[in-house]
């Protein structure tokens, strides 16, 4: 098992998911533990970027993943009818702690950034990672992810490390066809274009963060271009003159069942790549805060953290319990 890093201090009593093979090693336990009865597995719904419960990116979290097959998943992720929906899993390598798996109404993501957070939160708030956590390795299929846990005196903050940002060629076609699916021109300057972070997505950015908040997209339109690219959606954003808040974010996918995500980790960390390529951090900086979802009754808030050297994308942010038990449905 990888290493779990934890607060420096006097030990916290033993916290069992599992157990603690040794006071610092985490250990998933057998496949197939279950709590809650028999035939029920444990479950949570969590909001993700946000202190308030109501206001962040709703998520289905199954705690107890192992043995469910993939259609079995899928099936589950599009009853709940939420963005995504993630199950927690005993890891297949050594190199990790603990494993998810991430499904959108429609299909299995590589990565997504609020069910990895919210995958992290609802595993402290269930008692099996240990209460000092610092760090932890997170497998997903885009592969073993650092993850960082910060205390602090309201919450406690998770942030993860995207994958490495791929760009595709910029095209003016790509250019034609985004204006076409939002009703206005991007910039050109940069141009949008595509960028895999483990979810791929059509980036955009407007001319400042009102045209952002007022726009009105063709939806069908944004589903026929995110479909021909093969991306999970269209994520634009403007920047803000004056706000806490860095840059305002909207991210479209309605092909996967989403016509607008309330708040996304992964648009947001394509973005954090997209401003550090085109050379868009003036004036923002490496680490800012993004503002997404007030369009959709949420007011989500996204920690992006860009490391200027290696090109590295962490984003995070806090989360909240909402729902809690034992869920029973015919795996």
């Amino acid at each position: 098992m990888a290493r779990i890093g934890r607060r420096r201090g006097k030990a916290p009593a033993p916290v069992h998911y599992g157990a603690l093979s040794s006071p610092q090693v985490f250990d998933m336990g057998p496949s197939g533990i279950r709590s809650g009865g028999a035939g029920a597995r444990t479950f949570m719904q969590v909001d993700v970027f946000t202190t308030r419960a109501g206001y962040g990116n709703a998520l289905a979290v199954v705690l107890d993943g192992d043995g469910l097959a993939e259609a079995t998943m899928q099936r589950f992720a599009r009853w709940t009818n939420l963005s995504e929906c993630v199950f927690v899993l005993t890891p297949t390598t050594r190199d990790a702690d603990l494993r998810v798996r991430i499904f959108t109404p429609r299909q299995e993501l590589p990565f997504a950034g609020h069910p990895t957070i919210g995958a992290v939160h609802a595993m402290l708030g269930a008692g099996r990672l240990p209460r000092d956590v610092t760090s932890i390795r997170l497998e997903c299929a885009a592969g073993v992810l650092p993850v960082r846990v910060e205390s602090a005196e309201r919450a406690v903050r998770i942030s993860i490390r995207a994958p490495r940002a791929r760009f595709a060629p910029r095209t003016s076609s790509l250019t034609e066809r985004v204006a076409a699916a939002i009703g206005i021109a991007p910039k050109r300057a940069p141009a949008p274009c595509i960028i895999d972070v483990g979810a791929i997505w059509v980036i955009a950015e407007l001319d400042d963060a009102s045209v952002v908040r007022v726009l009105q997209p063709h939806m069908a339109n944004v589903a026929d271009l995110t479909t021909r690219e093969g991306a999970v959606g269209l994520a634009v954003f403007g920047r803000e003159a004056s706000s806490d808040v860095a840059i305002a974010v909207r991210a479209f996918c309605p092909a996967d069942g989403v016509p607008e995500d309330p708040v996304t980790g992964s648009a947001n960390a394509a973005i954090g790549a997209f401003l550090l390529e085109s050379g868009g951090l003036a004036g923002i900086g490496a680490r800012y805060v993004a503002s997404q979802g007030r369009e959709v009754g949420r007011d989500g808030r996204v920690e992006v953290d860009i490391d200027t050297a290696s090109g590295d994308v962490a984003i995070g942010g806090t989360a909240v319990t909402c729902i809690e038990g034992s869920l029973r449905f015919d795996f």
